[in-house]
């Protein structure tokens, strides 16, 4: 098992610095670069320049050549792309993110700011879609082939088939506008520095309603159906019939014995749902209730060609995601003793 960690940790580096390599790459040839906007803006503006006061803004005539060098200088495009790359993964290594080129800040700094509104996000989407699914698919795995079978299927298949942008969309316009039942953005309120404890959890629990809900509708659908066959698989299974013949209770043979074999494939994949629920990024339901994460954050920083942000986030969310697969693995053994690595 030692050994097999090793490798593990051992491999993380080359894939890393692969994935690091290929981003970097294709960062290269996509046109309309950090200096590239900043000279589109400056030539935005010099159609709006005015005389005034003695001073003349002249930015109609083009940019200096001299300041072109400066800005270039400024992001670190006046040395060669493998130098550049070489001094990331050196900072990386260092888990120093870099700065970001447009807001003037770390690029950790920038996650730590986003983290509250992920975290919010993350926890009760993963939390709710559990505490729902795992129930329902063992409800359903009991009763399969009934109507509360068929009927819950439907309902959990529309669920899954609704994307949840469009829920959003419908919930802002009908709870958010027409009833006025919730507000339409943000995660707190205005006033929220000057209510006591318990108006700030109401006030935060009643703000997060409706982005919760548009997130979890689909999410538990797959782990509702994952249950429910995991839980047929088991109570199909010779010692589920043997246990019933000496005599033991329905209740005894689902929650004693069938219950920790079905969960088996649930409880592995648990580390990597709640790493997955804080930075994959519900980027459009975000930007539906104007939730300033790091979903909105990343989505930004593509568009901006806010490089050091992309690369600075890509690079730990990367580390994040191959330490995840690696604990989810190691529940396996947790979990089922005979599984074995060697």
């Amino acid at each position: 098992m030692l050994s097999y960690v090793l490798k593990r940790l051992l491999l993380m580096a080359p894939t890393l610095l692969g994935v690091l390599l290929i981003t970097f790459a294709i960062i290269q040839f996509v046109p309309g670069g950090p200096v590239e906007q900043y000279l589109a803006e400056a030539r935005a503006g010099a159609g709006q320049g005015t005389e005034g006061g003695g001073m003349s803004y002249r930015g109609s005539q083009g940019v200096d050549p001299k300041r072109i060098a400066e800005i270039k200088a400024l992001y670190g495009f006046d040395k060669p792309a493998p130098e550049r790359f070489a001094k990331m993964v050196g900072q990386f290594a260092r888990f120093d993110l870099g700065r970001s080129f447009f807001q003037n800040k770390d690029v950790g700094q920038l996650i730590f700011e986003k983290l509250p509104v992920s975290i919010s996000l993350g926890l009760w989407t993963f939390f709710i879609s559990y505490l729902i699914a795992v129930p329902l698919g063992v409800a359903k795995a009991v009763r399969a082939g009934s109507r509360f079978d068929f009927v819950t299927t439907l309902l959990v298949l529309l669920g899954y088939a609704v994307p949840g942008f469009v829920l959003g969309v419908a919930l802002l316009v009908i709870f958010g506008g027409q009833l006025q039942w919730f507000p339409l953005r943000g995660l707190t309120s205005s006033n929220w520095e000057q209510m006591t404890w318990g108006a700030r959890i109401v006030d935060y629990l009643w703000h997060i309603a409706m982005p919760i809900t548009a997130m979890v509708l689909g999410s538990f659908a797959v782990t509702a159906m994952l249950t429910k066959n995991a839980f047929l698989e088991e109570i199909r299974k010779q010692y589920v019939v043997t246990a019933r013949a000496k005599g033991l209770g329905e209740r005894q043979v689902l929650w004693k014995h069938v219950f920790r074999n079905a969960l088996i494939p649930i409880i592995t994949g648990f580390p990597a749902a709640f790493i997955g629920a804080f930075f994959t990024g519900a980027l459009l339901i975000e930007t539906l209730f104007s939730l300033d994460g790091l979903g909105l954050l990343s989505y930004e920083s593509v568009i901006r060609r806010d490089y050091p942000v992309v690369l600075g986030t890509l690079y730990l969310f990367t580390l994040i995601g191959l330490v995840t697969k690696l604990i989810s693995d190691l529940c396996y053994v947790w979990v089922d003793p005979r599984v074995k690595f060697d």
